[in-house]
């Protein structure tokens, strides 16, 4: 997993990624359904190595998050060859995340 903390470090792990899906988590380390996601995530590139993920810390990337829409937290989106194709908010499980990522 990636954090990212600014819109360089976005543009670069995120918006240039052309050979994974990403897979952006909006989290802030006081959440705890955020936290709750941590194994879940981990687990998600463990078991595939096509999905790449990153986080972005809500209270550190204001900006981000605020272009976004990110309103609640976690807010994760599905970016393909650049593009956000998908939008999933609150806690999910590995599978669900795996199968909004095909």
């Amino acid at each position: 997993m990636v954090i990212v903390k600014d819109r360089q470090g976005f543009q670069k792990e995120v918006l240039e990624e052309k050979e994974k899906a990403v897979l952006v988590d909006f989290y802030a380390d006081w959440c705890a359904p955020c936290r709750m996601m941590e194994p879940i995530l981990e687990g998600l590139v463990k078991d595939n190595t096509d999905i790449k993920v990153v986080k972005v810390n809500v209270d550190e990337s204001q900006e981000l998050a605020g272009e976004y829409g990110v309103m609640s937290i976690p807010t994760m989106y599905i970016f393909k060859n650049g593009k956000a194709v998908k939008q999933l908010i609150g806690l999910q499980d590995q599978r669900s995340l795996e199968m909004a990522v095909k």
